[in-house]
């Protein structure tokens, strides 16, 4: 059948969108290049060396950041004050200062114009600074790591006037789209910087579960607003995100079907993989030097601590996270009941079929140490 233009339009934007939505599905998922290199310590010239080849190796630095105003989403889960065995943050389920001051320096090196730094800190209403100070970093050298370094708290309004929304491409799975911080609209690349752990409800988290962190505690949290956000949130997301049981401030986006599944492992991998759609990633980094397994953080019960000795760079949130999932052991195309996805559905495949990169490690291509050489068995440390 033979349709004119003008006919096309005459049946109205749905159909325009219905065909748009195909074309996309059609697409083969992206497969990018991702960096590996063995890192066997945190000093600062070993991680600055290697993060620097790794970025080479990506294509380049300047090419990501020169004259741009980048936004850092750290990984900081739960209080300052729950450390595992008295240990250092940093090398246990923080992603490290060190790694964090390296970046900045390499990002002010390659000309960008403005690097902000953010987090939702746990029950942070707040300026992050202050939890970073909790957490034991200095902030003052974190600043004059590199020209124009900021701080952004993105659990709430933080810095900006009014949230941004960010829809979800095509279908979602649980939400349309989603109310965030300003931080992560008013920036030129948006880079996520994780650690290579386990996770008790998503199997791990990389560098898409990080991403979670975006939502505001104000509108997702468990003291949000009825109607609107509760600018001084004081707990986490659990009863809204994690299980469903109450609703986000109504001045945002509703679930699609509130009948949907309340189970944890069902919401959260589909949470995370329609968020990493709704505000994809530029640049992903996970710091793997030393991290934990068996969990997220100390409230899990049997963590234990790790040294992997590796730190992961890509291009693409899915394409990285399937490389660092390899790199633990795992197959990162396995389904729901086998490792790491025992009791969760594998947010990989979820946000590879929303058309957000390649869980297919034969499609990408490996810089650096080879997968082989940069393995270190999760489910046997």
């Amino acid at each position: 059948m033979n349709v004119t233009r003008r006919e096309l339009l005459a049946l109205g934007g749905g159909a325009v969108l219905a065909s748009s939505r195909l074309a996309k599905a059609a697409t083969t998922p992206v497969a990018r290049t991702v960096s590996i290199a063995k890192c066997a310590t945190y000093s600062d010239g070993q991680v600055y060396s290697n993060l620097k080849t790794m970025f080479d190796q990506l294509g380049g630095l300047p090419k990501i950041v020169r004259g741009k105003t980048v936004t850092v989403k750290l990984n900081l889960t739960g209080s300052p004050g729950l450390r595992f065995q008295g240990k250092p943050l940093g090398v246990t389920h923080y992603t490290h200062p060190k790694v964090v001051a390296a970046t900045a320096h390499l990002m002010g090196e390659a000309g960008a114009k403005r690097i902000r730094f953010v987090e939702s800190g746990w029950a942070l209403s707040g300026p992050l600074e202050d939890y970073l100070l909790d957490s034991g970093w200095n902030v003052r050298q974190l600043s004059n790591a590199a020209p124009n370094v900021e701080f952004e708290n993105t659990n709430n309004l933080g810095k900006g006037s009014k949230y941004v929304r960010f829809n979800v491409p095509g279908q979602g799975y649980i939400f349309p789209a989603y109310d965030l911080n300003h931080a992560y609209h008013d920036c030129d690349a948006f880079v996520s910087m994780a650690k290579l752990k386990n996770h008790a409800t998503c199997g791990v988290t990389l560098s898409m579960k990080n991403c979670f962190g975006m939502t505001p505690a104000s509108i997702y949290g468990d003291d949000a607003g009825v109607d609107e956000p509760n600018e001084k949130p004081t707990s986490g997301r659990v009863t809204a995100m994690h299980e469903g049981k109450r609703a986000p401030s109504k001045s945002a986006p509703q679930e699609l079907d509130p009948s949907s599944s309340r189970y944890p492992g069902y919401r959260m991998p589909h949470i995370v993989a329609e968020l990493n759609a709704a505000r994809p990633m530029d640049l992903a980094i996970i710091d793997g030097v030393e991290s934990m397994a068996g969990g997220e953080g100390p409230w899990i019960r049997g963590v234990r601590s790790v040294q992997p000795g590796v730190l992961i760079a890509g291009l693409n949130a899915v394409n990285t996270d399937a490389v660092a999932t390899a790199v633990m052991g795992y197959d990162p195309r396995a389904p729901k009941g086998t490792a790491p996805f025992q009791t969760c559905d594998n947010t990989l495949l979820l946000a590879e079929k929303l058309g957000v990169g390649s869980a297919d490690i034969n499609r990408i291509e490996v810089a650096g140490v080879p997968i082989a050489k940069a393995l270190y068995r999760y489910d046997k440390a």
